[in-house]
């Protein structure tokens, strides 16, 4: 490990997650205007923080469940609506018995057996 690179004004500072109210003691290198007092009795500098792992979806289980069932659903319906249209957009061939039509109208007449 490289000498002189990293901070070396550790000290205890208490975390308090603004959403929740929780608070977490720790080490930190934060700068901090603000003290409170501790369960131990000490004062601390305290750093609100916005979100924790405390009260973050991810780490609390509250996360929002997509429906996965209605999502797949949807797209089919999309990939069918796309191929209608493909469909609907492609012109359409001409039938072999008006191709005979267009043929005695160019003065050919039909092969009989």
């Amino acid at each position: 490990m490289k000498k002189s690179i990293h901070p070396d004004n550790y000290r205890v500072v208490v975390f308090e997650d603004l959403n929740n109210g929780s608070r977490i003691l720790t080490r930190s290198t934060v700068a901090s205007d603000e003290t409170t007092k501790w369960e131990d009795g000490n004062e601390y500098p305290l750093v609100k923080v916005h979100i924790s792992s405390a009260s973050h979806p991810y780490f609390t289980g509250d996360e929002k469940l997509l429906d996965i069932e209605g999502r797949v659903d949807k797209f089919k319906a999309r990939q069918e609506a796309a191929a209608k249209a493909r469909a609907a957009a492609k012109p359409k061939k001409e039938r072999k018995s008006e191709s005979k039509t267009a043929a005695q109208k160019l003065g050919a007449a039909p092969a009989r057996h």
